[in-house]
């Protein structure tokens, strides 16, 4: 995090030479003393990308409301020599953009020479992973090709945010602070990426807890600072999230859409109806007596499990599932809320449930940069770099379970 070259407190190097062991990291350097700018070229720039699902946890933690959580972590990260720390809601509203935009062509082109749903969600890595690794085709098939918001942040911050520096996409070192261990597993089989000059879109991932970790054994003089945007000086005033109780909510934006753009029915109260369990619910719409839309929310592997069942007896009448591998969403991800032991710490749970209930909530593309981006980032909506940037494809084992037969 320290270079040489900078007059910068946080980028000054201690020599470590044998008789100059105990010098101070204050002591200036020989390019402080001659005035010398700070010259990005000879160091990394640190930036750190923070889900909105980690922030209840340290907020829950250090008993603060969630926007004196996300300042003091942001303080404490800009403390250890960080240079920028975003938030990856905007990355969201990507995924879920593309995700409505997916949903809708598909329903249009399902028909049963043509098997384009149910559409199962991709953002979460472990489920993607199992779905690549042990399901195949039959499954991957169904995954929605938009990318994760880890992905998309990654893309943002190497590529729009660093032309937007003058950096090359090699000088900036990406961190995502998330709750889940999976997402350490997303950023190595990311792989270098051709738009971004063969470099990752994420170079690490710490957990929450690992973040909070640090935080208890530093011995640092920490002020509250503001969380970052990617639009020069302008600073983010407060936090928001979308509308999932425990996730990124792609189910209740994509079905708002879908009954607007296929059924041309406005819904504001998305309600939730549980089945088998709290983590196996569903949605549904109706027009004249029928139900034309059917949603589902499968979270944790043993509700997975059993949709995939029923998915290969043709028994499963779901046109969207948003799949998570962790019961209880992400805000239950295991790099936090876990006791020593490794137990789900189910008081701090319900603590963080209620402060993330309590976050205003965003609409997808609301945001006045939105259409921004799209033109002078990728060339518009439905560019060939919006394909390629916004979406991906999927690495799948041979066939290890029966075709589907589903009957809508």
């Amino acid at each position: 995090m320290k270079c040489e070259h900078c007059t910068r407190k946080e980028c000054s190097k201690k020599t470590k030479t044998d008789d100059q062991e105990n010098l101070s990291a204050d002591a200036p350097s020989s390019a402080q003393e001659n005035g010398e700018k700070c010259d990005t070229s000879k160091h990394k720039v640190l930036v750190v990308s923070v889900c909105p699902q980690s922030l209840p946890y340290f907020a829950a933690k250090f008993n603060l409301s969630v926007t004196e959580a996300s300042r003091r972590l942001c303080g404490f990260l800009k403390s250890l020599g960080v240079h920028y720390v975003f938030d990856t809601t905007i990355a969201t509203d990507f995924s879920i953009l593309e995700s409505q935009k997916e949903f809708v062509r598909r329903y249009r082109q399902h028909s049963e020479e043509e098997r384009t749903l149910p559409m199962l969600t991709s953002a979460c890595p472990g489920w993607v992973r199992y779905a690549e690794r042990v399901l195949g085709r039959p499954i991957t098939a169904h995954l929605c090709t938009a990318k994760s918001p880890q992905q998309i942040m990654g893309s943002l911050v190497k590529d729009y945010f660093a032309r937007q520096q003058n950096l090359s996409p090699e000088k900036i070192f990406h961190i995502i602070v998330a709750p889940c261990y999976d997402k350490k597993l997303e950023a190595l089989q990311e792989g270098a990426l051709p738009a971004l000059h063969g470099s990752r879109g994420t170079d690490c991932v710490l957990t929450s807890g690992e973040i909070a970790q640090i935080m208890e054994q530093g011995d640092l003089s920490v002020k509250d600072a503001t969380i970052d945007t990617l639009f020069g000086d302008l600073k983010e005033d407060k936090v928001t999230r979308h509308d999932g109780a425990s996730s990124d909510g792609h189910l209740a934006h994509i079905f708002r859409h879908a009954a607007k753009e296929l059924f041309n029915e406005d819904v504001e109260e998305v309600t939730y109806r549980a089945l088998r369990n709290k983590d196996f619910q569903e949605v549904t719409l109706e027009k004249n007596g029928e139900v034309v839309l059917r949603f589902a929310a499968a979270y944790g592997f043993r509700n997975i499990q059993n949709m995939i069942l029923k998915l290969k007896k043709g028994k499963f009448p779901y046109h969207f599932v948003e799949v998570l591998a962790c019961a209880g969403g992400c805000l239950n991800g295991r790099g936090q809320a876990q006791t020593p032991e490794g137990q789900a710490d189910k008081a701090l749970l319900r603590q963080m449930e209620g402060i993330y209930a309590d976050i205003p909530v965003r609409r997808p593309g609301s945001s006045a940069h939105m259409q921004e981006l799209y033109q002078e980032w990728l060339g518009g909506i439905n560019s060939p770099k919006a394909q390629e940037v916004l979406h991906t494809t999927y690495q799948s084992q041979e066939h290890r379970a029966h075709s589907l037969d589903i009957k809508w």
